[in-house]
């Protein structure tokens, strides 16, 4: 345990989050997503459910600023227009963590072929359909800058 990091936040995860450069990708999965064969580095979070994974990733990965779009999610059998409650809870913490980021859906194949590209993958055991998101890793703004 340290202080300070969400203890959902195990010692894999946490090396790839500080391995993860500005414009890193990490995807973060439901139970029946196809990690195993889809990622480029699989990391397990058996028994977690995606939105407390997804909270503790971002309270310590600063989401991209640079770009329009930095938070990606699947969406209900591959329309973008349609959303699940796991969704509006997904954009809750994306609100919280990331205020003024805003989560977009993505159709099903363009977001397998992301999620495919990303950094890594974290494997939750979430058992809701669709409940699946991408971030985009920012920096980390120096003391003084004026950016948090």
């Amino acid at each position: 345990m340290l202080i300070g990091i969400p203890p959902v936040l195990g010692p894999e995860l946490l090396a790839v989050l500080r391995a993860m450069g500005h414009g890193d990708e990490i995807a973060i999965v439901d139970g029946n997503y196809p990690a195993e064969q889809e990622a480029t580095r699989l990391i397990r979070a058996d028994g977690l459910e995606i939105i407390p994974v997804l909270d503790a990733i971002l309270a310590v990965l600063p989401v991209d600023d640079f770009v329009p779009d930095a938070l990606f999610r699947s969406s209900v059998k591959g329309d973008p227009k349609l959303a699940d409650p796991v969704h509006d809870e997904m954009a809750a913490v994306c609100a919280r963590r990331a205020p003024g980021r805003k989560l977009v859906a993505m159709q099903g194949a363009e977001f397998y072929a992301r999620a495919r590209a990303a950094h890594a993958m974290v494997a939750t055991s979430e058992p809701r359909l669709y409940a699946n998101i991408i971030i985009r890793k920012g920096v980390i703004y120096p003391q003084g800058t004026g950016k948090a």
